[in-house]
Order: structure tokens, then C-alpha cells, then sequence
């Protein structure tokens, strides 16, 4: 970063003596506009370079996994240099589905959990998905390990599905035929997560789209769900909050909402966690609050990492000049794993 900051000021010193002897005319030609416009640059880079781009936090309850993961994934110990342009939470989280690109993958031994009624459109039992309900994730993992024993298994899910992810590993510890997992912008408290999306600002971009994406997913089987839920209430919800209450709490046998969103916190749950688990979240995430991220109970878990950066949103993590290609977000998975695959047995013998 000195380097970079060394080199600034000396293009800095170079283009001014380059305007005061070549440009002659007018109000750019004279130097002032140019060097005005030179100034704000340089002074941007500056800000950017103090107070943008940084390093992100690593915490964790071991010396022996922070020192594995220092060793083997070195990018969670690397300064983060967020998008100039966009760096900002909501722009992050709104620009990034637009503007990377989705290249075809070509998967080895790679299985998607989809929840029920989303992938499809067919829709077998009244019965959807929630953040506290692990039944079918745990029958998935469970049906591939039978599948491939001698595989090294690992997961990774993101915002909710993270979430879930959580709540199935706490629930079950070291009993889970997992080697390790990693998630993503997960919302650790899901008081905390509703509360903030209910700001206004973060209402009209984000809380009410979503809201009507959730009954736009559970209307198309409005047949399966009118003998056991009101539909019309749930169709006139303005809020996540009220379509949990009206909808999920509801079909989870929940007494309240609060009940629902107790049960669907992981970070209660993350103390009992019993494999290696890396957790990326961005403390400027409006759907994870930084002050509900359970820093002082990761630190009690030997076998959690939270990695936190400073900016990235919402599965955002946009770096680069045009990020068009892998962000933040990718570059961690791809180390975790490959570290996880290639060198997993150290963290035994640590």
C-alpha cells in the first residue's frame, strides 16, 4: 500500500509538470481544469487506499485453524480492494447479479440442494422451506455420503441456505458426515436481519421485492396451502416479517413469529458446531447487521472462522477495476475448498 501510494504522488508530480509546460489555452487547456480533476483523483485514491481497501477480520476460536487457514488460504489475510466505482452495500448488492458474468461450469461430483417448490413447479406435499427446518437438508447429505462414503464431502450455502447450513451443523455437531463447510452473508440473527431491512430505504430496494417473490413462489401452489393457511392474508403482506407470521411460522407449526425467527438464528446455535467451518460476511450487510455477527461465541469454537470484511454487501464482494469475472466471494470458496480437499488432514494434527 505505501508502494502504491508512492507511486501515486510521483504521477501525481509528473502529469503536473506535464500540464504546465505542454497545455496553453482555455480553461482545460490552461492546466486548472486538468489539474482540478487530477487533484480529486488523487485525492479519492488517497481515501480509497486509507479507508476502503483493507484487510479483512479473522476471527477464530483456534490457533490451529487461524494458522491453517493463513497457511493454505492466504486470500482471507489479503487487503480486500472492493470495486472503486461501487463499493458501497446496497450498490455492491444491487449491481453484482447484473454486471458479473455467468460462465458455464462444468461440475465433478457436485450436487445443488434445492428447496422444495423452487427449482420445480411442482409442488408434491403443502409444505415449503424455512431457515429453522433441516429434515430435508439433513436427508440430502445424508443420501449422497451413502452415495460416495470415501468422498471428501464439504458444503457451502449462501445468505439463507447458509443460514440453514448453520442450523443443520449445529444441530447435529460432529456427528455430520461433512468434512468442513464454508457460508456466506448469512444472517446470523434473524431479528436483527428483518430489523434492518425495514429501514426505508432498505424496504423500497430490497425488503418489498422480496416479499413478493415469496408469494409469488408459494401462489403458483396456492391449490396445496388454502386448507391450512389464510393465502389471502400471505398475498397482502408488504414485508418478510409479515409473510414469516402470515406463512412460515404458520406452516412450521410456530406459536409466533418470534418463536420462528429464535429458532432460525444460527448464531445460538454456532457453539455447538463440530466441524471446520468458514463464515464471509461483510460488516456493511443490510441483511446482516454487523453488530449481530456472534464474534465473541466464534472465538469460543475451535472449529469456526469468521472472516469479515469492511465493505462487500449482500453477496456482493465486487473487486477490480469491471468485475466482471470471480469476486471476493469466489477467489474464498475456491482456496477453502482446494485447502480443505488438499491439506484437510493437518488441521487433525494441529
Amino acid at each position: 500500500m505505501q508502494r502504491l501510494a508512492m507511486d501515486l504522488r510521483m504521477l501525481s508530480r509528473e502529469l503536473s509538470l506535464y500540464l504546465e509546460h505542454q497545455v496553453r489555452v482555455g480553461f482545460f487547456g490552461s492546466g486548472v481544469g486538468l489539474s482540478l480533476i487530477l487533484g480529486f483523483s488523487v485525492a479519492y485514491a488517497c481515501y480509497y487506499l486509507s479507508s476502503i481497501a483493507k484487510k479483512p477480520q479473522l476471527v477464530t476460536g483456534g490457533e490451529s485453524f487461524s494458522r491453517f487457514l493463513q497457511d493454505h488460504c492466504p486470500v482471507v489475510t489479503e487487503t480486500y480492494y472492493p470495486t472503486v466505482w461501487c463499493w458501497e452495500s446496497r450498490g455492491q448488492t444491487l449491481l453484482r447479479p447484473f454486471i458479473t458474468s455467468k460462465p458455464l461450469v462444468q461440475y465433478r461430483k457436485c450436487v445443488v440442494f434445492n428447496n422444495r417448490g423452487v427449482a420445480g413447479e411442482n409442488l408434491l406435499t403443502p409444505r415449503t422451506y424455512c431457515c429453522s427446518n433441516t429434515e430435508d437438508l439433513e436427508t440430502v447429505i445424508q443420501h449422497v455420503h451413502s452415495l460416495y462414503p470415501s468422498a471428501p464431502f464439504l458444503a457451502a450455502g449462501v445468505s439463507m441456505g447458509g443460514m440453514l447450513l448453520l442450523n443443520y451443523l449445529g444441530k447435529i455437531g460432529p456427528k455430520t458426515p461433512l468434512k468442513a463447510a464454508a457460508t456466506f452473508s448469512v444472517g446470523w440473527n434473524t431479528f436483527a436481519c428483518s430489523e434492518s431491512l425495514e429501514k426505508p430505504l432498505n424496504w423500497l430496494l430490497f425488503n418489498y421485492y422480496l416479499t413478493t417473490c415469496l408469494q409469488s413462489s408459494v401462489n403458483k401452489h396456492r391449490h396445496m396451502f388454502v386448507k391450512l393457511i389464510d393465502m389471502d392474508h400471505v398475498m397482502k403482506a408488504k414485508s418478510i416479517r409479515e409473510f414469516d407470521k402470515r406463512f412460515t411460522a404458520v406452516m412450521f407449526g410456530y406459536r409466533t413469529i418470534d418463536d420462528y425467527y429464535t429458532d432460525a438464528s444460527p448464531n445460538r446455535r454456532l457453539k455447538s458446531v463440530g466441524i471446520p467451518v468458514l463464515c464471509l460476511n461483510s460488516v456493511d450487510d443490510v441483511f446482516s447487521p454487523s453488530h449481530a455477527i456472534p464474534i465473541e461465541t466464534a472465538k469460543q469454537n475451535p472449529n469456526v472462522a469468521l472472516v469479515l470484511t469492511s465493505y462487500g454487501g449482500h453477496i456482493g464482494f465486487l473487486e477490480g477495476i469491471w468485475p466482471r469475472q470471480s469476486t471476493y466471494m469466489d477467489r474464498v470458496f475456491k482456496q477453502f475448498v482446494q485447502a480443505m480437499v488438499e491439506h484437510g488432514h493437518e488441521l487433525s494434527s494441529m
